[in-house]
């Protein structure tokens, strides 16, 4: 009988009490131990997981643990006699920030103060007969989720905990930090920033820096936030991002974990599939990386869905592309026509610059997963790492043009009733959706950032493109070449169903020296002609009556169609 799987069990003890479906990481407890790294911060996308891996170091390190050979019995760790003398001999804080999703600064506030309550509270209930822990017991009471404690008594109070504990076991404390950059996200969303940034960087100091009875920490979370502004006082920190070959293989499925998964539970021959769909994360130079969220469910389910990519929102990340500048839409384009594109960035992420610094994006969406880096070369003498990027699989896939699609969910009526028109070849009806498709999402695509109209109707048309790509993906193949990068654009859209029309697109945006929109679509049309755009299309085998060219021609939110 095979086991079962658990969905959602990120305690440790649990899935091995109770004999769950589990994938042996254990491994991992020897490779950061042998490390020897002070302390340690490792990235990785949603559900990867970290939080389980955290509790199994809590489970293996934590005295309040000593004695549970039951369970590491059977894994990799127990075959080696000094991890089974180590195993249950240190006290061992851990907190996580995973909950901690506030809207603005003073319930972020709370939320942490909430976190290192729960600390405390769980050595309280151990210490608290003891007459050596009075002082403790004292400082407990005064952190409490009533914003009554100072911010200098909290940003010191894991390093006081840590010194209580030495005192009483005699052997330094092991911080295990979870999401730690979870509340920093969110500051970043509601305009809280600046605030919460000089918060945290004061507590991380205290914590990991100038804590004399720390042994060792490691720290989890989605991205890597700037040394500048959240860890500027830790020197003693080694970062390990999804480039990084440290711990490669410690979160996440490798591809023979996953294989071997499929065989015991009879689905071999669902492996092809499965790679299609799920496979494709990169961590340093370790490829075929399975997202254990996707995979477990599958198991269980035996249904091809974006088990991964249905666990967020991703908000932040639309809001960003949909406010990027055309160039990084149409590199969205390349993304979506499974294209690889090169960018140079800093993995590192300064949630303030995401705004102002379009780069940040690339290393966001590397960082949450969305995007692999299938290579990274160093150019020049400064060495800058250039990244090869690509769509991770077929579920982030999936994630993009879902997203993309939803821009124009204000306006679906008339995107849909568009849409519609354009394969029929009804001008006028065209003519009337996209003026109000333009009037009730063109602003959507404008961060108000630029006087001048021809950015911000590229920026719309740019995302009306991506739109199309999302929406009629099950349709259409849809190509792009773009000319040039103000306001001239081309588009084809290759039926895959044989009573579809093939459609050509040419977008202008109107300029001084034409007298009004008409010139300005006829010159659309005419370099549709010119160009002989219709020769792909023949060479595909399409008729050249089942054509239809289209002009678009902008002035602002106007919009002027015409056909041939």
């Amino acid at each position: 009988m095979n086991k079962v799987i658990g969905i959602g069990n990120q305690g440790f003890d649990k899935i091995r009490e109770n004999n769950y479906f589990y994938v042996d990481k254990t491994g991992f407890i020897k490779e950061w131990w042998e490390s020897g790294d002070d302390v340690t911060l490792i990235t990785r996308p949603r559900r990867f997981g970290k939080t389980l891996n955290m509790d199994m170091l809590k489970c293996f390190f934590s005295n309040q643990c000593a004695g549970r050979s039951d369970l590491f019995e059977g894994l990799s760790i127990w075959n080696e006699e000094k991890y089974r003398e180590l195993q249950g001999q240190y006290p061992v804080i851990f907190i996580s920030f995973a909950t901690i999703k506030a809207d603005n600064y003073v319930d972020a506030r709370d939320g942490i103060i909430s976190t290192v309550y729960r600390a405390y509270q769980e050595y309280h209930s151990i210490l608290e007969d003891d007459m050596f822990f009075i002082e403790l017991k004292n400082y407990i009471s005064t952190i409490t989720p009533d914003r009554k404690m100072t911010n200098e008594a909290l940003f010191g109070a894991l390093n006081y905990l840590s010194e209580c504990l030495f005192n009483y076991y005699g052997k330094k404390t092991i911080i295990l930090m979870d999401e730690y950059d979870t509340p920093m996200q969110e500051a970043y969303i509601h305009g809280y920033w600046k605030e919460f940034t000089v918060f945290m960087r004061s507590m991380f100091n205290a914590t990991f820096k100038t804590n004399s009875y720390m042994e060792r920490a490691i720290m989890t979370g989605i991205t890597r936030v700037s040394k500048e502004s959240m860890f500027s006082d830790l020197n003693n920190l080694n970062v390990v991002t999804l480039t990084s070959d440290e711990y490669a293989s410690a979160f996440g499925f490798t591809e023979e974990e996953v294989f071997a998964a499929l065989d015991i539970y009879g689905m071999s021959k669902e492996k092809e599939k499965i790679k299609k769909w799920y496979d494709g994360f990169v961590i340093g130079s370790l490829k075929d990386i399975y997202n254990p969220w996707s995979i477990t469910n599958f198991l269980k389910k035996n249904e091809y869905r974006t088990y991964w990519v249905a666990t967020s929102s991703n908000g932040m990340v639309s809001r960003l592309i949909q406010r990027a500048s055309s160039e990084v839409k149409t590199k969205m384009e390349e993304l979506l026509q499974d294209k690889e594109i090169v960018e140079n960035f800093d993995e590192q992420i300064v949630f303030n610059q995401l705004d102002v610094d379009e780069s940040a994006i690339w290393s966001l969406l590397m960082a949450s997963g969305y995007l692999k880096a299938v290579e990274v070369e160093y150019r020049g003498e400064l060495m800058k790492p250039w990244y090869h990027l690509k769509i991770t699989n077929f579920e982030t896939k999936c994630m993009f043009e879902t997203l993309f699609a939803a821009w124009f969910r204000n306006a679906t009526a008339s995107y849909n009733k568009f849409i519609k028109a354009m394969i029929d070849n009804d001008l006028e009806i065209m003519n009337y959706y996209m003026n109000r498709v333009t009037q009730e999402t063109f602003s959507y695509f404008d961060v108000g950032s630029v006087e001048a109209g021809l950015e911000e109707t590229e920026r719309f048309y740019h995302g009306f493109v991506l739109g199309l790509m999302a929406e009629q993906a099950e349709n259409y193949v849809l190509k792009s070449n773009r000319e040039s990068g103000f306001g001239r654009y081309d588009v084809m859209m290759i039926p895959k169903k044989e009573n579809l029309p093939a459609i050509i697109m040419e977008f202008k945006v109107r300029r001084a020296k034409e007298k009004d929109l008409n010139e300005t679509v006829q010159m659309a049309l005419q370099q549709i002609e010119e160009k002989n755009y219709d020769a792909e299309l023949v060479k595909r085998g399409v008729k050249e009556e089942n054509i239809h060219h289209y002009g678009f021609a902008f002035r602002g939110k106007e919009v002027l169609i015409d056909g041939r």
